[in-house]
């Protein structure tokens, strides 16, 4: 039998992200928090490797806020372990990179091209402790395939205006989407955009950096 994990000291965590979903998994996982957002320009920070983008853009994101919470002195006030979770998702299709959909055609030429195929995620989680200053990160990969999906489906979710704020304009848990999933090949929680797993490794590594 596995030995119980080490018991975690107290600490605090931040969520450097305004998304629902990345909210509502992290509360599920039981964890209370405070939401701070980073005001970046992500599409001015390109890769051409998916991995290599989620990360730099998961990196970029606790940059801006660890800068924003330094200037306020927050740092200071700082009297128990604090991490800061960012991440960052990405949608690859046929071998290219989707992002949100920046137009009323792009969401429609995403969700048009996942019917009857599949699309790969791949996400990164980092955990900065700030006390410490280090950072743990890594990435989750899944995969989503879909039955044919109706252009009525298509059209209602993009009059509905939620497939803007999302990579890839997929919305698996979407109560319009989710009857034409035919199967994930990973978690779901990884899919809507941070991987309970890997989240909760990285936020142990973070606080017990050498057990």
């Amino acid at each position: 039998m596995a030995a119980n994990p080490s018991p975690l000291p107290s600490f605090k965590i931040i969520l450097g992200s305004s998304s629902v979903a990345r909210r509502h998994i992290l509360s599920e996982m039981g964890y209370q928090f405070e939401v701070m957002t980073a005001d970046i320009d992500e599409k001015s920070i390109r890769r051409d490797n998916p991995d290599e983008l989620v990360m730099v853009l998961a990196e970029a994101k606790a940059d801006a806020i660890i800068s924003r919470i330094m200037s306020e002195g927050y740092v200071e006030r700082i009297d128990e372990p604090t991490l800061l979770i960012t991440s960052d998702i990405v949608v690859v299709h046929e071998g290219i990179i989707r992002e949100k959909p920046s137009s009323t055609e792009e969401a429609r030429q995403f969700l048009k091209g996942y019917s009857g195929g599949h699309v790969s995620t791949v996400g990164s989680v980092l955990v900065t402790n700030l006390k410490t200053g280090r950072r743990y990160g890594g990435l989750d990969k899944a995969e989503v395939y879909f039955h044919d999906i109706p252009d009525e489906i298509v059209e209602n979710l993009i009059d509905e205006g939620v497939v803007f704020n999302v990579a890839g304009g997929l919305l698996l848990e979407h109560p319009l989407t989710l009857p034409f999933v035919e199967a994930v090949v990973g978690t779901t929680d990884s899919v809507m955009g941070l991987a309970k797993a890997l989240t909760e490794k990285l936020i142990r590594e973070a606080l017990l950096p050498d057990s």
